[in-house]
């Protein structure tokens, strides 16, 4: 493992437990604001944060692949962020985050429509980390709460997000993609809140959430999302969705320790599988993809 990719890993982790936090501001915020209007708040402070780093002449003029590959990815994103917000104050924070790990799962499903293929290795991961997030999760036998459905609707609109990030982003500027689609997901979840009654009665109530959202869009969406972006240029697909499902490792800590809520013997076994998934990945030889035969020839590409 070359170290332009152990740097990559090491971002992506970051960015999950920048996540798991998020879950936290995201049910503080589900009791104030509807969900449209919760992301297309905290969808546009990401993109001003954004502003900061592309106010150089010519930052702003994305290419066609960054403009065509930021407003699907945006479109997609637009769907899977209000799934999960629309979802979040019905179910608990655990069942939650399990349905939400479920796009590790899904990733190489979805890699394969795109013409990627995964390594045994990440394979591998992604199974034992699928059963970390089972038993991290607790019970979810007892049948599904009001909110699961959305999550795990969320989940499939993650997974596909996660696969096309990965194939866009080797080819495009990191901050460019990142604020077309950021803009996207604004301007789509605006208009949609405009015209809704029910999102239009709870705008009075924004100002009480108004910090839940600023973490969010600052840390969740300006500084997170656009991570991923940048690990993903070196991290292949499977591998990624791998390390970034650790959120629920991060959300379960974030709980114990802002919240108190305890961890059992089932729940310490399911971090420590998740975190087995990650090195599983890291440390199982695999034959080098092509990206990683060129950054050995170029390690400054």
């Amino acid at each position: 493992m070359n170290r332009a990719s152990l740097r990559a890993d090491g971002i992506l982790l970051f960015v999950a437990a920048i996540w798991g936090s998020g879950f936290i501001a995201q049910a503080v915020a589900a009791k104030t604001m509807g969900p449209l209007t919760f992301n297309c708040l905290r969808y546009f402070v990401g993109f001003a944060l954004l502003v900061v780093f592309l106010a150089k002449p010519g930052r702003w003029r994305p290419g066609g692949r960054e403009l065509a590959g930021g407003l699907v990815l945006g479109v997609i994103m637009t769907g899977a962020a209000f799934l999960q917000q629309r979802g979040v104050p019905e179910t608990t924070a655990a069942r939650a985050g399990f349905f939400t790990g479920l796009y590790v799962l899904l990733v190489p499903v979805v890699g394969l429509a795109l013409g990627q293929r995964a390594g045994a290795s990440h394979i591998a991961g992604a199974s034992v980390a699928a059963v970390g997030l089972w038993l991290l999760s607790g019970d979810v036998s007892g049948g599904l709460n009001p909110g699961d459905p959305y999550i795990i609707a969320c989940a499939g609109l993650w997974a596909v997000h996660v696969a096309l990030t990965g194939k866009l982003a080797p080819q495009a500027d990191a901050l460019r993609l990142a604020a077309v689609q950021f803009v996207t997901v604004f301007v789509l979840s605006g208009a949609i809140a405009l015209a809704l009654p029910g999102e239009r009665a709870q705008f009075p109530t924004v100002p009480a959430g108004l910090l839940p959202m600023l973490y969010s869009g600052v840390f969740v969406i300006g500084v997170a999302f656009t991570l991923q972006i940048v690990g993903q240029r070196r991290s292949p697909p499977t591998h990624a969705a791998v390390i970034m499902s650790m959120e629920a490792v991060f959300a379960a800590f974030f709980g114990l320790v802002l919240l108190g809520e305890g961890l059992n013997r089932g729940e310490l076994l399911g971090c420590g599988l998740m975190l087995a998934g990650c090195l599983l990945g890291q440390l199982w030889p695999h034959k080098r993809t092509p990206a990683e035969l060129a950054e050995l020839r170029d390690p400054v590409r």
